[in-house]
């Protein structure tokens, strides 16, 4: 089968050769069932996510030893099944997580771990879903319990947990407020619904959301969404009323903030952290709802996936290319069909 295979550690972007960190193996082989339960997914499509390009530099959190296969959403159709899997037939439809292995042609998991995609949610866009959307979900539903009237402001909201965030606190009723830069990320968040999108090219982020709390006779944001750390959210941190939460979900700009914790102690802030893998080893009933819940707003097109660019196995670098260039709005796909991938920027 091809599969993106990771040899070293470095840079992802550089083109691929035999000097370049990833590498396009054309006969890996085909992993087997492991268990009785497993089931093996020809992977239709996987989403690129900030740190699957963080896990090749070697700057991540979790360090797998070389060489490894990268990815972890990923949608398909189910091509093997165990003697014991009850769930699942082949030909299903199904989406899932994983900590590697998802930038393949095939991936095998425990029935255990695989959802169903249901009627109603493109399969490729599935793909994008467990990560992005799960993050946001799990953050502000389960951690943040954000509830309708509140007023929910997300940093770096073009991106791909930002996107997630804004449409799900839509979803639960709160007033959303979304940060991003340049006229085509604020334009589709106006066509989300967003109640007020500042850009940042184009002014200060306190100003205009304090003007606009004013005119809505709002005191302040409940729930502050943060991937992006940084200045930023220090800025950001003025517009948080007494009894507020920080939701800390990543640190996109390249530097982690301070928090300043007498400030916390005097106006009662929460803050939570959030890694959302760490879920699946400490709470997975917590992700099972999660995505279940997710699935069912796409199929009820509650939710949007949006997906900024396509790409093939072999062209895995420049998808990498497109995260760190800040080129994306929305989720970085890798399309798998019959090896012939259009790539495009939707």
């Amino acid at each position: 089968m091809e599969a993106v295979v990771c040899r070293k550690l470095g840079d992802p972007t550089i083109p691929i050769s035999e000097s370049s960190p990833i590498a396009l193996s054309t006969s890996h082989p085909i992993p087997a069932l492991t268990s009785s339960t497993s089931v093996r997914v020809r992977v239709k499509a996987t989403s690129l996510n900030y740190a699957n390009y963080l896990q090749i530099l070697g700057k991540y959190q979790e360090k797998p030893p070389l060489p490894f296969i990268p990815g972890s959403d990923y949608s398909g159709v189910v091509e093997a099944v165990g003697s014991q899997v009850s769930k699942f037939r082949i030909g299903d439809r199904v989406c899932s997580f994983a900590s590697l292995g998802s930038f393949a042609q095939f991936i095998v998991a425990d029935e255990n771990e695989l959802f169903f995609v249901p009627d109603g949610c493109d399969l490729v866009a599935a793909g994008a879903l467990p990560v992005a959307f799960g993050t946001s979900h799990v953050a502000l539903v389960h951690r943040a319990q954000l509830s309708s009237g509140q007023v929910l402001l997300v940093l770096g909201a073009a991106g791909g947990v930002g996107l997630a965030a804004v449409q799900i606190g839509k979803v639960c009723g709160a007033t959303v407020i979304a940060v991003a830069r340049g006229d085509e990320k604020v334009q589709l968040l106006k066509s989300l619904g967003v109640d007020h999108v500042v850009d940042l090219s184009k002014g200060s982020v306190i100003e205009s959301v304090r003007e606009f709390l004013k005119s809505k006779n709002l005191k302040g944001v409940d729930v502050l969404y943060d991937p992006v750390g940084g200045k930023l959210l220090k800025e950001s941190l003025k517009l948080l009323k007494w009894g507020g939460k920080i939701l800390v979900i990543g640190f996109a700009s390249g530097e982690i903030p301070v928090i300043p914790a007498n400030i916390a102690l005097v106006k009662n802030w929460t803050i939570h952290g959030l890694y959302w893998g760490s879920y699946k080893i400490h709470q997975p009933a917590v992700l099972e709802d999660s995505i279940n819940e997710l699935l069912s707003w796409v199929a009820r097109g509650l939710i949007t996936i949006h997906m900024s660019h396509t790409y093939a196995l072999s062209e895995a670098n420049l998808a990498f290319s497109a995260i760190k260039e800040r080129k994306v709005i929305g989720k970085v796909m890798i399309a798998i069909d019959d090896n012939k991938t259009v790539r495009s920027k939707l």
